[in-house]
């Protein structure tokens, strides 16, 4: 019994808040036939209906008749839901088989009434239960103006042939507001809850479109700029590099100066992308926080910021944990049910502590390292945590993530603000890689350009040419001063002095 549970907590929680709500709204219109079947149609066995085996036999007759309609109340809400919000096409034919047994209700109920089995009060009951399963589902199929058309037919059918068994006075006059109260009873219960349901699907799909036209328009943005940025210069290093070609077959000097300018063109282009690259990838710490509070807040969330906005932090510092208040956020989002989120940011001398906790969390973490931010657990498959600690790690900084007990999950970032030495020997991410060094032998006959002193890297480490443009904006930064060839001349250090 507790794995069931369990089990159906967990598919509870895995849903989004939208799906949660729409699951309720369908369970409510599965259970609201079987109340009032099961209490309008049991009590009147206790008093209302005579004790005698014709009028019992009749009673429970309208008993199964009206679980059956349940039944299949239940089996035709799904589609008639998906009718309404414009996802299906419920087929007529399906209402004739409900339709039929209202009939069948409505002449078991006259024939208890004309055998004299059931008096005033429980014929009024009887009467309300009838159309109520077949109402629930016909609300969502027809347009309101032709459910009250058909809700007032078959009110005059009822009264008719009840008066035509001889009911007469307060009791036949009482069954017209009874069989329309039930009909107005599911019209106003279930058409308002289609309707908000269908709203809110409209606006999850709206925020959903216009989160992939921001993506979009995002990599316009940036395939602009790359064109912008590396257009012209490829252009001219094509140029130059044909012109050089055919200056090299006519064994002419000036060839040398052609390429000694495409290497000058093609560093100030690498220079260019890193720019492009930093540009697109730096985070403002005060920004995402304001937007983590907004985003939480805005999805129910109870967020508190405690600490300063970070503004006298170093800018990689700031850049590091605003990545990590946008993953943790992103996270506590994704993952469980939480009501309330807090983000700390402290600072002393030797470090700075930003530590994300929220409640909620749906799986239990089982270790720091398998989680994939705040929140819960998302299996070792997750990246998040790992981009963190790599982009972390540059600044030798940690990161430290799982449950806290009592339900609470909690991520702590810290750098340290001291200047430490980086030792030759620790670890680098991945995206993180030495530039090869440049050869001792510069171009004969070619004009040196400016440059700082040459890297060490090995000989053979790979061609001089093969640093990367798809690392990640930190590692392009560590050589922005360092060109991949050539030293200056003395000359033209003495020109430039």
């Amino acid at each position: 019994m507790s794995v069931l549970v369990g089990g159906l907590r967990r598919s509870w929680q895995r849903r989004s808040k939208l799906e949660r709500i729409d699951l309720y709204s369908r369970l409510t219109l599965w259970v609201i036939p079987w109340l009032f079947a099961l209490s309008w149609q049991l009590v009147p066995f206790k008093s209302d209906i005579r004790h005698a085996p014709l009028p019992i036999s009749l009673g429970v007759a309208l008993l199964l008749v009206s679980l059956v309609q349940c039944l299949l109340s239940n089996r035709n809400v799904q589609l008639s839901y998906q009718h309404y919000l414009g996802t299906a096409v419920f087929p007529r034919r399906r209402q004739l088989t409900p339709m039929a047994l209202l009939l069948v209700h409505l002449g078991l109920l006259t024939a208890l009434v004309g055998v004299d089995g059931v008096d005033g009060a429980g014929l009024l009951l009887m009467a309300s239960n009838a159309p109520m399963a077949f109402a629930i589902t016909q609300t969502l199929l027809v347009p309101v103006r032709t459910f009250l058309i058909q809700a007032c037919a078959l009110t005059a059918l009822n009264l008719g042939v009840l008066a035509a068994v001889g009911v007469r006075g307060g009791t036949l006059l009482g069954v017209a507001p009874a069989t329309l109260f039930s009909c107005l009873l599911a019209l106003i219960s279930v058409r308002p809850s289609a309707w908000s349901l269908g709203v809110m699907w409209q606006a999850e799909e709206a925020r959903d479109l216009q989160a992939r036209l921001a993506v979009a328009e995002e990599r316009v943005r940036f395939g602009r700029d790359m064109h912008d940025v590396l257009g012209r210069n490829l252009a001219v290093i094509a140029l130059k590099s044909e012109l050089a070609v055919e200056l090299a077959q006519r064994g002419r000097p000036e060839a040398v100066d052609q390429m000694v300018e495409v290497q000058r063109i093609a560093r100030t282009s690498q220079q260019e992308v890193r720019d492009v690259v930093r540009g697109y990838r730096e985070a403002d710490l005060s920004t995402e926080l304001a937007g983590a509070r907004g985003v939480l807040k805005a999805a129910g969330i109870d967020c508190e910021v405690v600490g300063a906005a970070g503004r006298e932090l170093s800018a990689p510092v700031q850049s590091a944990l605003a990545w990590v208040v946008r993953e943790a956020a992103t996270n506590v989002l994704r993952h469980g049910d939480p009501r309330h989120c807090t983000i700390r940011l402290g600072a002393s001398e030797e470090a700075v502590v930003l530590r994300v906790e929220n409640d909620g969390v749906a799986v239990a973490a089982s270790g720091p390292d398998e989680g994939d931010g705040a929140g819960g657990a998302s299996g070792p498959g997750g990246s998040g945590l790992t981009g963190l600690r790599e982009r972390l790690h540059v600044l030798d900084g940690s990161l430290e993530a799982g449950p806290a007990g009592n339900g609470l999950f909690r991520l702590t970032a810290t750098i340290p603000l001291a200047p430490t030495a980086p030792s030759a020997d620790r670890e680098k991410p991945p995206a993180y890689r030495e530039v090869p060094g440049p050869r001792d032998a510069e171009p004969r006959n070619a004009e040196p350009l400016a440059a700082a002193p040459e890297t060490s890297a090995p000989r053979d480490a790979g061609p001089r040419d093969a640093e990367p443009l798809a690392a990640a904006p930190e590692t392009l930064a560590l050589h922005d001063e360092k060109p991949l060839i050539g030293r200056e001349a003395p000359a033209l250090q003495e020109e430039r002095r």
